[in-house]
């Protein structure tokens, strides 16, 4: 006969009977939290369970230590799962502790117990509390088994004691305990046979187990066994011990390769791997990894990393934000036992303990670059070719890390061909009344370097750093300087060169002519609706014109970026700056004065198209601009 109790009610002298629970909780209600709310994937069961079965093995190790009954009985840690087609089962046994029929009852009828409300109130709670230390407690953990199963039962003994019992629900209101027969029962351990539903058969495919297993649990500290049937030889999937738990002196090169390709789903070699182990308030283990070549998702808009965390070698989630993004290109694990855990194993990520170990982490990171940078130049030349755009990311969104990225980071200047400059070799070749260090900003170094608002600073000898990336127009705006020395670009404002004396000087530098401020006039009135205004130039020595931003404007590259993006109200027109010197310039300021502007604004119009041309713009109205310069072009004699 079965008899129906409350669980809290349960006679626990009784140990002879069978008996039949019925939850107090509404578990349609608690299941659908457990399968919607806490877990997002089916397979977190399997996790779950080995999760449970290894804090099983781990807890009789622990008493065994103290308790000589125990050792006398405990054996090499183990688990074993096993898949039976004809059944539709998959069985999880370990020989770990086992549990008692009071352990059953609150183990396994604790969220029942508890009603949902309580079980909300418990999760809660446990967000800011471990009192336990041991991963996937029963009564949480154990309840995604019913995500896959039409029935689970579970067959234990605890160690040290002569009872067996089995615990058997369908989670549809009750659960049932009763005694196990001794040859039906382990010698001591548990043994979770899940029934499973036909929607989830796909769990029976040995290929599918293992792969679950080597991706979530294959770093557990309990070796794991796989039987693809019954009686079958067993397969060892996990050895129990995961290789960033191993000491560096015992792994070689090769093995932290293989690992990394696991990892990174890449086949390169990773061009640094960095493994230690932090201890104080938080004790973690970090094994990580930059790789050799750029991952296809490097320029992803999302800019998500790839971490995996551990807690007690048990995969608990793919963290996205454990470092920022600017180091998403890193592959790394990080395990840790002192996190809290709660039921919903992604919520651990969150919790204040992760974030102090994710900036840990990027200071330990940030030095391991900074020591490839001084000690093996070619190595880092590798990195900064391959991620150095990502890098220098955090220069515009990690203010408080600037002075050690400024330390990396290298760029493509007038003064150099092929190899990158520092800010370091800048400011050493900085000139005689260089008061700033001066940038340049656009989409293709080269480009830069043609570019005509360069012209006067090369004719001094001045050096201008030729930013290319895209992150470039940002960071430069909120950088204070470097070594004393404000970031200054050359297509923004008056130019301050005037000081710094030219390298070659003419002996007989041609006149400006009288009538270009006359030019200059007329300039400012035709072309008042797209230019702010005309000047004549100090930074130009080859080029006719060009276009720079205002005092107060922003730089002529990321007002292109912001207006690509929807944001042209912030945008101010540009200025057009001429050379007086330039025989287009004086040709064009004699052609105003002797023939009027009626014949000489078409030139006047072609002058600002140029600049922007030369600026890798289009013109302002490229039809209208091919008739001009087609009209130009005929009249040549």
């Amino acid at each position: 006969m079965t008899k129906e109790t409350d669980p809290a009610a349960a006679d626990k002298n009784d140990l002879t009977q069978a008996a039949d629970f019925g939850f107090e909780a509404n578990v349609e209600q608690l299941l659908e939290l457990m399968t919607h709310s806490v877990y997002s994937e089916k397979d977190v069961f399997l996790r779950e369970l080995i999760s449970n079965a290894a804090d099983a093995c781990e807890k009789l190790r622990y008493e065994s230590l103290s308790d000589a009954k125990l050792a006398a009985v405990a054996n090499a840690p183990l688990i074993k799962i096993t898949l039976d087609q004809d059944k539709r089962t998959i069985t999880v046994a370990d020989n770990g502790i086992g549990m008692s029929r009071n352990d059953l009852i609150s183990a396994l009828g604790a969220i029942a117990n508890s009603g949902t409300r309580l079980f909300l109130e418990k999760i809660n709670k446990e967000k800011t509390e471990n009192d336990s230390g041991l991963i996937g407690r029963f009564g949480v953990g154990f309840y995604s088994a019913f995500m896959v199963a039409d029935k689970v039962d579970v067959a234990t003994r605890r160690a040290g004691e002569d009872q067996a019992w089995i615990w058997s629900s369908q989670g549809k209101g009750r659960y049932s305990i009763a005694p196990l027969d001794l040859s039906e029962a382990p010698d001591y351990g548990t043994l979770v046979t899940i029934h499973l539903n036909k929607e989830s058969e796909e769990f029976l495919e040995p290929w599918r187990i293992e792969k679950i297993i080597t991706e979530h649990s294959g770093a557990v500290s309990t070796p794991i066994d796989l039987l693809s049937a019954p009686g079958e030889e067993s397969k060892r999937i996990a050895d129990g011990v995961a290789l960033w738990t191993k000491p560096k002196s015992e792994i070689t090169q090769e093995e932290y390769t293989d690992f990394y390709r696991q990892l990174s789903g890449q086949f390169d070699a990773p061009a640094l791997t960095a493994h230690w182990r932090a201890e104080g308030r938080t004790e973690y283990t970090v094994l990580a990894f930059i790789p050799g070549s750029k991952p296809l998702d490097l320029f992803d808009p999302a800019r998500k990393g790839k971490s995996k965390l551990y807690v007690r070698r048990v995969l608990i989630s793919q963290v996205t934000d454990l470092l920022p993004a600017w180091l998403r290109f890193v592959r790394l694990v990080v395990d840790s036992a002192d996190l809290p855990l709660n039921v919903s194993r992604e919520v651990a990520q969150k919790s204040p303990e992760l974030v102090a170990i994710g900036k840990a982490i990027t200071s330990k990171l940030l030095q391991e670059l900074t020591k490839i940078c001084e000690t093996d130049a070619e190595k880092f030349a590798s990195i900064w070719e391959n991620f150095g755009a990502v890098i220098k990311e955090g220069l515009h969104e990690d203010p408080s890390r600037r002075d050690a990225l400024f330390g990396l980071t290298r760029f493509a200047s007038t003064k150099s061909d092929k190899k990158t400059r520092t800010l370091k070799d800048y400011i050493a070749d900085l000139k005689e009344n260089q008061t700033a260090i001066y940038y340049i900003t656009g989409e293709d170094a080269k480009r830069l370097a043609a570019s005509p608002q360069i012209e006067g600073y090369r004719a001094r000898g001045v050096e201008v750093l030729l930013l290319d990336d895209s992150v470039d127009a940002f960071w430069v705006t909120s950088a204070l300087g470097f070594e004393g020395k404000p970031f200054k670009s050359v297509t923004q404002g008056l130019s301050d060169i005037d000081a710094i004396p030219l390298i070659e000087k003419s002996e007989a530098e041609p006149t400006t002519p009288p009538d270009v401020d006359a030019l200059v006039k007329a300039l400012k009135e035709l072309l008042a609706e797209s230019i702010e205004d005309v000047r004549i130039s100090t930074r130009l020595t080859e080029s006719a014109a060009c276009l720079i931003a205002s005092d107060q404007g922003l730089d002529r590259q990321l007002a292109k970026i912001l207006s690509e993006h929807g944001q042209a109200d912030l945008i101010r027109k540009p200025i057009l700056e001429i050379n007086p010197k330039h025989a287009a310039i004086q040709r064009l300021a004699s052609l105003l004065r002797e023939k009027g502007q009626d014949v000489a604004q078409d030139r006047m119009h072609l002058l600002v198209d140029l600049a922007r041309v030369a600026d890798g713009e289009l013109p302002q109205e490229p039809a209208i601009f091919t008739k001009r310069l087609a009209k130009l072009m005929a009249e040549v004699s």
